[in-house]
Formats: C-alpha cells, structure tokens, sequence
C-alpha cells in the first residue's frame, strides 16, 4: 500500500509494516520521531540489512520474545534491499500485533522487488522520501530559528541553506552551532556564520568535492593530505557529492531536451551561483550520466562503510575520492 509520508499518523493504526525508501534521510528520522515517539530507546531495536541476513535466529527471537516490561517494540532495519524480502515476507504472514517494523532503504528502483511487495501487500505501508526543495529547507530554518527566538537576515539564512548542500540533517547541525553560538548573547554576523558553517577548521567539503568532480588531482591530493577530517565530517563530505552529483544528473538530463549547456545552467532551478557556473560546465563535460548513477550508488555504499568503521573512515573516503578522480574519462 502506497503513501505519502503526511498521511502515516492516520494510517499507522492499519498496520505494523513499513518500508521508507529514499534519499532523504532527514525527512525520515523526522517521521519517526512525529509518529512513533511512543517507543523509549529501551523498546527500540535498530539493525542493518547485514546484522539480520547474518543472524536471522537472534532477530526472531527478538520478534516473537516479550518482556514483562515491554508492550509494544519499534524495530528498524536500515540499508534494505530485496535481499531481505523473503524474511520480511514471512514475517507479516505471521501476523505479529505487538511489533512495528520500519525497513530504511537508498534508493528503490520501479524494478525492485521489495518495493512491489511493499505497493502491493494491503498489511504493509510504504512511503518514498523525495530530497528537500529549497524552499522546505527555508521553511525549516525559519521554524527553529523562530522557537529559539534567533534573528537572522534573508542573506544569512540562505548562506547557512547553501552551505548544507541540501540536506536537512546538515542544515539542522549548522543550525545548532548558530543557537549554541547566541546563547552567549552575541549578535551574530556575516563574518560569524561563514566561520561556524566551515567544515572544522579544514578545506570546505565543497571545495574538495568540486575538485575532485573537476578532475583535478594535483589540488585534491593537496586538500587531502592538509585536511584532518572526523568521522561527521567524512559523512558531510559523501553527502556533499551525492547532492552535487543529483545536481548534475538533472543538467545532464535536461540536456537531452536542450543541447545548450550554458541555456541548461542558467535556466535551472534552484538558480546556480554565477561564481559555481564555469566548473559546473567543466563537470558536465567530464560526467557522463551512466558514470553519475554509478558514482552515487558507490557513495552510498561509503556512506554505510564509514557508519559501520569510523575509525578508518579517512580511509575509506580518501580511497574513493583516489578512485574517482583518477578513473572517470574526459568527455570533451
């Protein structure tokens, strides 16, 4: 049964089985958080696809045991695939009352079995997460800039959207460096929001991105070897390509309609920044569309990497930013 993520708080009470698909992970922690916060952190169990395929005897167990203290169990499983269809399918025909369970998966193409199972079995919802406009992400700002009584100029607050690269979670992480910052009674500036927005104290994560998309090796090997990245920011960074390169596959596709490059950037919305215009064309030469849908199905097998081996997280990224950098054919 197909659904619209607005629609879960009323149809939640028909069934226990749901699958959100997507790549906006933001919008889905914060249907979970709306629409189950019944469940405490002692009756949510959270896995990966792996953890349950690797396991399948401890899950049951932990399907069909009940405490005396529990009444109800929020189980999440992230990084699904049709690999687990077969046991989620045995485990809606066994009809259990007392567990809800969401699948979280990427991306689920029309093909997916998962996915048909999901539109057509009537005990089960799913829902797709599509990523945020700019105006959802202006509308979000506003909302906590507003609870936490901080004002912002117009150019501020576009400055902290920009600068989140489209992602919610970022933009609510960048928001809470402003808050953290205004409890000291300062009036924020310009010069202060381009400073809290930076990643650390190190290159942008745009900068490195754009360079490498770019081709050029000699300044990525350099943003690399002086960049001390976190786990959170190596996170930042795959996230910063994935939206980049969504960005890039909407130009390439509109290009198909309009064989003029320059007429495609600047009639594209959102608007792309004067200044971003020049290396954007030289990506759009160098990224052919079947090397841009690979690229991203590799970031978000990164992505899970890092989660899984922060302590090596630089070097799973460093390894993959090596790789594209090197291998992808100039088209010009």
């Amino acid at each position: 049964m197909i659904s619209k993520f607005y629609e879960i708080e009323k149809l939640k009470s028909k069934t226990n089985y749901f699958l959100f698909y997507g790549e906006n992970e933001g919008q889905k922690q914060d249907v979970i958080q709306a629409n189950f916060s019944q469940f405490t952190k002692k009756n949510t169990y959270k896995y990966t696809e792996k953890d349950i395929i690797d396991n399948k005897q401890v899950f049951f167990e932990n399907i069909y045991s009940k405490s005396f203290f529990e009444n109800e169990k929020l189980i999440l499983i992230s990084d699904v695939s049709d690999k687990i269809l077969n046991l989620i399918e045995e485990v809606i025909t066994s009809n259990i009352n007392d567990v809800v369970i969401i699948l979280i998966a990427k991306r689920l193409d029309k093909k997916s079995k998962l996915r048909n199972y999901f539109e057509k079995e009537k005990m089960a919802l799913i829902v797709p997460f599509y990523e945020d406009t700019p105006q959802t992400l202006l509308s979000i700002a506003k909302k906590i800039l507003f609870e936490n009584k901080i004002n912002l100029s117009s150019e501020n607050i576009n400055l902290i959207i920009e600068r989140s690269q489209g992602d919610r979670i970022n933009l609510k992480n960048e928001l809470q460096k402003i808050i953290n910052l205004s409890q000291n009674n300062k009036k924020l500036e310009l010069e202060d929001i381009l400073k809290l927005t930076n990643l650390s104290e190190n290159y942008s994560a745009g900068e490195l991105v754009d360079n490498c998309l770019s081709k050029n090796k000699k300044r990525t090997l350099n943003i690399l070897n002086e960049n001390i990245p976190s786990s959170e920011d190596n996170i930042l960074i795959v996230r910063t390509f994935l939206n980049k390169l969504k960005r890039l596959r909407k130009l390439r596709l509109n290009l198909k309609e309009n064989n003029n490059v320059d007429q495609v950037i600047n009639s594209f919305k959102p608007p792309i920044f004067w200044k971003d215009k020049n290396i954007i064309k030289q990506q759009i030469k160098i990224w052919e569309l079947k090397d841009i849908e690979n690229f991203i199905v590799d970031l978000n097998n990164t992505e899970s990497l890092i989660k899984k081996n922060p302590q090596i997280s630089n070097q799973i990224i460093n390894n993959m930013i090596l790789d594209k950098v090197e291998n992808t054919n100039i088209q010009i």
